[in-house]
């Protein structure tokens, strides 16, 4: 008598053990975690609301900061995040040459903005023959400037130059406009002396310009041909099509985070999903 109900309490327990354990399956299986990686706190910015928006969906993100930029890709690459978002395609490219990365590109997000300001205009067609301009002097910042001139109509460059030229690409200068690379950090000091200048918008913002408001003529995606300078998120390449990315990038390529770019970022963050 004792044996059985012995043997009712440990076919009970059992049972109540395998409810429990399905619930926690189930639970797990409806809630996925997915660690993403970023380099600046300014992040946390964009990515909170798309966390609390997810959450919604059942699934968990779990924000991970890192110290330098060269740790977001090798914890990717390694499996201790599942997604990173912090880098431009040229950066990508370099460090997958360079160390055997293996991870991609999933997504684009936006392109750190590049205007033209001036103290002495308001707008590039009061530019003047012999005129002189201000432009950042290392290679990929100083091609990105020349582009922003091309596309203001200033000049023109090599087109097999790409998105890369140097002032040795110029090929039309109609105004003879005399270009001068400067150090980066030190272009908006040249602005009381020349026509203008090509900042980019973190030099900008730390100069006092807005570059959501101060510019005369405003960057624009749309003036590169590749996508060297176009921010992104990135994944390892097996898990490039996981049906959960598709659902982060839905979240993050979204008006809310046009409006944050817009509110939070002065401008400086230009959207490239659009």
């Amino acid at each position: 008598m004792i044996r059985k109900i012995l043997n009712i309490l440990i076919i009970a327990l059992l049972g109540v053990f395998a409810v429990i354990s399905c619930e926690k399956s189930s639970s797990n299986e409806n809630n996925e975690v997915v660690r993403v990686g970023f380099y600046t706190d300014s992040e946390y910015q964009i990515w909170t609301p798309i966390v609390s928006n997810l959450a919604k969906e059942g699934i968990t993100i779990e924000l991970v900061a890192f110290a330098n930029t060269r740790m977001p890709n090798q914890a990717l690459n390694n499996g201790d995040i599942d997604l990173n978002a912090f880098q431009h395609h040229a950066y990508l490219n370099d460090e997958v040459s360079n160390l055997g990365y293996d991870i991609v590109a999933i997504a684009d997000t936006y392109i750190s903005a590049m205007n033209i300001y001036s103290q002495n205009i308001s707008n590039v067609s009061e530019i003047k023959r012999r005129d002189k301009v201000a432009i950042p002097n290392d290679p990929s910042n100083e091609g990105r400037a020349l582009k922003v001139l091309e596309a203001a109509g200033l000049i023109k460059v090599r087109p097999e130059a790409g998105d890369l030229p140097s002032v040795n690409d110029i090929i039309e200068n109609p105004l003879e406009l005399d270009i001068l690379p400067v150090e980066i950090g030190s272009v908006p000091t040249y602005l009381p002396e020349v026509a203008c200048a090509v900042i980019n918008s973190h030099v900008a913002i730390d100069f006092g310009l807005n570059p959501g408001t101060d510019y005369i003529f405003k960057d624009d995606p749309a003036i590169y041909s590749g996508n060297a300078f176009v921010n992104l998120i990135a994944a390892r390449t097996e898990d490039k099509d996981k049906p959960i990315f598709k659902k982060i990038i839905e979240a993050y390529q979204s008006d809310l985070v046009e409006e944050i770019y817009s509110n939070n970022y002065k401008g400086s963050y230009l959207p490239t999903w659009k």
